[in-house]
């Protein structure tokens, strides 16, 4: 059977089990649209917030950029990971005693406030948005090379079987799809992880691979790596780059990756699905240990998958014999016809040169070598999909990882779109508009909001301001300017009053999106920009992806002063926050919630 009838049937396969599910868990009611019925169980929701969590940018993303930006790249790994403990700790157990079924709902009754309300839900939109594109962007990738089609295809493709499944079984549908999601996603990248650690270290374990003895030269694998990168120019895998500004962005970007996370509302709702507080706190550890499977293998995904790839390109054991276009492996050549991967013989000898141009101390041998220019051009969104073809490993592992790879960019666009339409639905339409709507007619603008946002996401899929880890770096950084100040203060800080926090989120989300506009010298029409990725103004060389962190701290400083220059918060409203605070809500008390 050839590749391409290999990759329809597995992939075909996955897409009838989601919607399979969807028709078997189709929501009859608001309840189970909005928050499954408050019936899930910890262990299902865990592994249910996993799959919601481990987005596009985790699968197809995140060991692509670990591969090219090695021990700066970490970033990732601490933010992402550390901000799930933030989320289990911090909200999510006083969210769900709670007992709403939204983010901005839970904001507009803790500050008393429509406009607080409204406010968190255009901030949940943007948020949102932003980050359902870094998603769309990995279901393109992964459809033009698996199924052959363009890129646009692919998007459209994607966003038909997410409006099947998710419109039609809302937060019921979503929650089952997403367990079969993650058992799929899980398989696909740990297989081939398998598989190439023993192929390079004999070890089966990747994330003890990675500090084993690379079989080929005998030396420490990430020891060779440090050796052949820095041969071609790159700066040395394991070490950080040490100028301030690096290091305040590292730090900066760490942070905002982390409080993004404990404020991402697609998140968040997850924890409004299970019947109780405790298990609330239980969902959340089950879903830690689901999502370390794949965490704790990403690091060694990325760093064997760029040794292979540098091995690929100079097969001779040196970086001075590169390999001749024409002997090219065919998955160099699959890629190609994708335009994720191109080669430009610039200097006409017919050989691949790949290394970094940029390096002024490479310079002098490039050019003694005739060297003109690195040829090769790869987009870091392969290197996952790609890995499988480059170690050689069977069809039906390159099928699997074109399945986990939809899965994994599915299962998070479907919170994402489930988070908008509830917003709209619930907060806007329900909450602001027509607060006496019916119930049936409420569900149905549900279904309608995220029938748009669906429309929207795909709309600007087409047209992404970066790779799916960049976009989404983004999306964290306005979660971490304007919702999880509001929620932690919401929580613990009984002083703040509504106009403190509507001040504070309008302070926090428009800083971040001003700067990284200006950062990134966009217009404000998607797929346009005035100058290429570069910076085009900076405060004190903060990136834009770092800057919600600053954003955060603006936005609990005019919080606490505005909350502070006007009257106190209501005493009804302290003894609710009190209430949301008692722990003795963790038991059957809180079945009522």
């Amino acid at each position: 059977m050839d590749q391409y009838t290999l990759n329809l049937l597995v992939v075909g396969a996955t897409f009838a089990l989601y919607i399979g599910i969807a028709v078997w868990a189709r929501a009859g009611s608001t309840s189970e649209f909005y928050a499954a019925g408050r019936g899930v169980h910890p262990v299902t929701n865990g592994m249910a917030t996993a799959a919601d969590w481990m987005s596009a940018a985790s699968f197809i993303s995140m060991a692509g950029l670990i591969a090219f930006g090695g021990y700066g790249a970490s970033s990732f790994l601490m933010g992402w990971t550390g901000g799930y403990v933030l989320l289990a700790l911090l909200l999510a157990p006083y969210l769900r005693k709670f007992g709403k079924f939204t983010v901005p709902e839970f904001i507009g009754d803790r500050f008393y406030s429509p406009t607080a309300r409204l406010v968190a839900v255009i901030c949940l939109i943007v948020a949102s948005v932003t980050y359902v594109i870094g998603q769309m962007t990995g279901v393109g990738v992964a459809f033009s090379r698996f199924l052959e089609v363009s890129n646009s295809t692919g998007l459209f493709i994607g966003a038909g079987v997410v409006f099947l499944y998710a419109v039609l079984g809302g937060m019921k549908g979503i929650t089952y799809t997403q367990v079969a999601q993650y058992c799929v996603l899980i398989t696909a990248y740990t297989i081939p992880a398998i598989f190439i650690s023993l192929q390079l270290t004999g070890n089966p374990i990747p994330g003890l691979g990675l500090f084993s003895t690379h079989a080929a030269s005998g030396e420490p694998l990430l020891g060779r790596l440090n050796e052949v990168v820095q041969e071609l120019g790159f700066g040395a895998y394991t070490e950080q780059d040490g100028t301030p500004s690096s290091v305040i962005n590292m730090t900066l970007f760490t942070f905002s990756l982390m409080i993004g996370t404990a404020g991402l509302p697609h998140v968040i709702i997850r924890f409004f699905t299970v019947p109780r507080v405790a298990d609330a706190r239980w969902s959340a550890g089950w879903a830690l240990v689901f999502i370390a499977l794949l965490y704790l293998t990403a690091p060694a995904v990325g760093a064997m998958a760029r040794l292979n790839l540098v091995d690929t390109i100079y097969p001779n054991g040196t970086t001075e014999q590169p390999l001749a276009y024409a002997d090219r492996p065919e998955w160099i050549s699959n890629w190609e016809v994708t335009g994720l991967l191109s080669f430009e013989d610039k200097n006409g000898d017919g050989l691949i040169q790949w290394y970094n141009d940029g390096d002024e101390a490479f310079a002098a041998t490039a050019a003694e070598r005739g060297w003109q220019g690195s040829e090769l051009t790869v987009n870091r969104d392969i290197l996952v999909l790609a890995n499988p073809e480059i170690a050689g490993l069977p069809g039906w592992v390159i099928a699997l990882v074109a399945a986990g790879g939809l899965a994994a960019a599915l299962s998070t666009a479907a919170g994402l779109l489930l988070a908008i339409s509830s917003a709209v639905s619930h907060d806007l339409i329900k909450g602001q508009l027509n607060p006496n709507i019916s119930e049936k007619g409420e569900l149905l603008a549900a279904r309608i909001a995220m029938a748009v946002a669906i429309a929207v996401a795909t709309y600007l899929g087409l047209n992404p301001p970066g790779f799916a880890a960049q976009t989404v770096a983004l999306a964290f950084g306005l979660a971490a300017a304007s919702i999880f100040p509001a929620l932690m203060m919401g929580i613990f800080m009984k002083r703040i009053n509504n106009k403190g926090a509507v001040a504070g989120m309008l302070a926090g989300l428009i800083f971040t999106l001003v700067y990284i506009f200006l950062h990134k010298g966009w217009f404000f029409i998607p797929g346009t920009a005035s100058f290429p990725d570069t910076i085009q103004g900076s405060l004190f060389g903060i990136q834009s992806t770092a800057i919600g962190s600053v954003g955060a701290i603006l936005n609990f400083a005019v919080a606490y002063f505005v909350s502070n220059a006007t009257e106190d918060t209501p005493e009804e409203i302290k003894a609710l926050v009190e209430s949301v605070r008692i722990p003795r809500g963790a038991g059957a008390a809180a079945a009522d919630h």
